[in-house]
């Protein structure tokens, strides 16, 4: 099907079955939107400020929700209990 059936069946998952992260986005993005409306309507700032500042407060409510969804801030590394010495940095372009 192409690009077009690929869209579909991701925004048919996204709809039925949203993974956390999606859910978390979706909602800073609607803060974002009424953030943005807010500066416009009741603070006349300028719109480089208004749109900075309404992604501003979509940054804070994405980690706050983060938090209160999952219960931590940064979700945990993989390796923090091994204490075996860290993988050596391979530069998967470099032959």
């Amino acid at each position: 099907m192409g690009l077009f059936g690929d869209l579909k069946d991701d925004v048919v998952e996204f709809v039925r079955d949203p993974t956390d992260e999606q859910k978390i986005l979706v909602t800073a993005a609607v803060a974002i939107a009424i953030a943005d409306r807010f500066f416009y309507i009741v603070v006349d700032f300028p719109f480089v400020v208004r749109t900075t500042a309404a992604v501003g407060v979509g940054f804070i409510v994405m980690f706050v929700v983060s938090y209160l969804y999952t219960g931590q801030l940064v979700p945990p590394d993989g390796n923090v209990g091994d204490d075996e010495e860290p993988e050596e940095y391979v530069d998967e372009l470099d032959p």
